[in-house]
């Protein structure tokens, strides 16, 4: 009976064990999560690249632009060409849930497309830029831009995450 017990009592401690060591390593991976706030995104991409050419936009020009849901978009940050015939554009996009990303990144798609057609006669330059632009997806954040300064602007946004 004595050692009907012991074994009770390891297998039970030992299941304690291995579920302490399954907390505690979900724990520290979500310490690990980047919790950026999007303003300190921003000014480490007004570091790298001049925004002094474009208007800062708000909750209604990122819906027009992007047919977002504002009750997606933990928050962002947003500016635009102050002419509408210039292609600049800049929007960092922190969604509340990582698996809304992929919806926000095709609704940034079909802007890129009506860009495309609206200037690739009309103005090849801009058109160009669109062409080159960067769209892309890190964890909850969603970052855009149309500009000459677009690789900088890129690698500013990754160090910003990191």
């Amino acid at each position: 009976m004595l050692t009907g017990q012991k074994i009770k009592y390891v297998v039970v401690l030992s299941a304690v064990m291995i579920l302490c060591g399954i907390l505690i390593g979900c724990s520290s991976k979500k310490e690990d999560a980047k919790d950026v706030p999007v303003h300190t995104i921003e000014e480490r991409i007004k570091q790298a690249a001049s925004m002094e050419a474009m208007d800062k936009g708000d909750m209604s020009r990122l819906k027009k632009l992007y047919q977002l849901n504002a009750d997606d978009v933990q928050d962002f940050v947003l500016y635009t060409a102050e002419s509408n015939v210039e292609a600049n554009e800049l929007a960092v996009i922190r969604v509340k849930q990582e698996d809304q990303a992929d919806s926000v990144k095709e609704k940034i798609m079909e802007r890129i497309e009506a860009q495309k057609v609206k200037l690739k006669d009309y103005r090849p330059e801009q058109f160009y830029l669109v062409e080159k632009h960067i769209l892309k997806v890190k964890g909850c954040y969603i970052l855009f831009t149309v500009s000459k300064d677009a690789e900088q602007i890129e690698s500013a946004f990754n160090e910003a995450l990191k």
